[in-house]
């Protein structure tokens, strides 16, 4: 019989048993598009919270509907652990596990290697394992193949292995895991096309390229990308409030633009589990190859310093109103990274905080999303979130608005506000010409 053979046949018959590890952000809507068409997803994860949780019926993601849970919990076409010694009953095993950097901002693949070492107690014939966790192009050659074979077994022969980027934008109406075309490569045509095969069966279009290595490179260009034209209008957004102009009515005015132009939008900084962090995983494999990678680094220069600017631009705002920074109390809205999200990952707005209170201010903030702060790779901020009223917002000395929320009413926190930093244009043309309101 052919190499994986037996594999082949449950996937075209659609009798696998798809594994998933790491149940966050990414894992949790693949699961459910698994679930979807009928096919029995175990769900893995260290965190006996999340556990619980769906065991329970509860979703922690908000863009993902308890109840669409709750059925297949029920049925048992979902069954969720944190017994990795059952990663040999799935016939596909889809690594989502964080891939972040570490302090001195080189990748940290903990998390990748440690289920690695999982999967190879466990591995057995006619398995395929698809790393989707964002990393530098090789990772899955060069780390993850080596520790899976540490159970006898050969890759190409024995199991399958592929890698496949996430693609998740939480918080987007018109894509989600389903319709969002899904790029595939493996170590060989068989893994490629066996991958290939299981993505179809939950996913709309699939892309399949020739190497693990191309899939691995195309994450990193996407998000480099972005990083990259946001760190640009980032920077220009600073020269165009020296200069007088409205850099938000540039980037409207470029967008009517019907070819060779694309919108991106400044902010207070860049925030969420891809861009500040994917480009330096290209960075530090560079750097093997005596390649400096100029545009990357100066995008982060840039995008990291945004911060900096939106407090200066905080302090002479007090200024202006004969206040110092040192004991002012200032209200942050919005702690997730994102507008309508309850994403907090590398949001800007802890940065933010971080160093208002090293100026000496007293720091509030409101986020529907996210009602406490958590400890998270850099902070840890014992914070809950205040209501949103005429007696709150009076009662500061600043307003800053770090996420544009729908479901603020903006027009209300212009009238009771004293003093507004809007870093999200999300007031009028005639708020933002008073001179409550201080664009940053």
């Amino acid at each position: 019989m052919a190499p994986l053979r037996i594999l082949e046949d449950k996937i075209d018959s659609k009798e696998i048993v798809v594994g998933v590890i790491g149940l966050g952000y990414v894992g949790l809507p693949l699961s459910l598009a698994y679930l979807k068409k009928n096919i029995k997803v175990i769900g893995f994860d260290l965190d006996p919270e999340k556990i619980q949780m769906i065991e329970s019926g509860v979703s922690y993601i908000k863009h993902i509907a308890a109840e669409e849970v709750t059925g297949y919990v029920k049925t048992g076409h979902f069954q969720v652990t944190d017994d990795f010694s059952r990663l040999s009953k799935p016939d596909a095993l889809l690594i989502c596990v964080p891939t972040p950097l570490s302090k001195s901002r080189e990748p940290d693949l903990h998390y990748v290697k440690t289920t690695a070492e999982s999967i190879s107690k466990s591995l057995r014939k006619d398995q395929i394992v698809v790393l989707e966790s964002t990393t530098y192009p090789g990772t899955t050659v060069e780390v993850v193949q080596p520790i899976l074979e540490k159970s006898g077994l050969v890759a190409e022969h024995d199991f399958a292995l592929a890698f496949s980027p996430e693609r998740e934008d939480p918080g987007n109406p018109q894509f989600g895991t389903i319709n969002i075309p899904k790029v595939v490569g493996g170590i060989d045509s068989i893994s490629t096309r066996l991958g290939e095969k299981l993505y179809g069966i939950a996913l709309e279009k699939i892309v399949s390229v020739s190497t693990t290595q191309v899939a691995e490179m195309t994450k990193l260009l996407e998000n480099i990308f972005r990083s990259v034209n946001i760190a640009l209008v980032n920077e220009l957004k600073i020269l165009c409030q020296r200069m007088g102009i409205d850099i938000w009515e540039v980037i409207e005015a470029a967008s009517t633009k019907p070819f060779g132009y694309m919108p991106f939008y400044p902010g207070p900084g860049l925030g969420g589990h891809c861009i500040p962090i994917d480009p330096f995983y290209l960075t530090s494999k560079a750097r093997e190859f005596d390649f400096s990678t100029k545009f990357i680094e100066l995008a982060g220069e840039v995008n990291v310093s945004i911060p900096y600017y939106v407090v200066q631009r905080t302090m002479d705002a007090l200024n202006e109103q004969e206040k110092s920074i040192k004991g002012s109390k200032i209200l942050i809205l919005g702690i997730a990274y994102k507008k309508d999200v309850d994403d907090s990952r590398e949001s800007p707005s802890f940065k933010l905080i971080d160093l208002l209170q090293d100026k000496g201010a007293e720091i509030l903030y409101n986020d529907p999303f996210i009602p406490k702060l958590k400890p998270v790779r850099k902070y840890n901020f014992e914070m809950q979130s205040m209501p949103l009223n005429q007696e709150n917002l009076e009662g500061v000395d600043c307003v800053l608005v770090a996420t544009n929320h729908s479901a603020y009413d903006y027009d209300f926190i212009y009238q009771h506000a004293k003093l507004i930093v809007d870093t999200r244009n999300v007031f009028s043309k005639d708020q933002k010409k008073s001179a409550k309101v201080v664009m940053a």
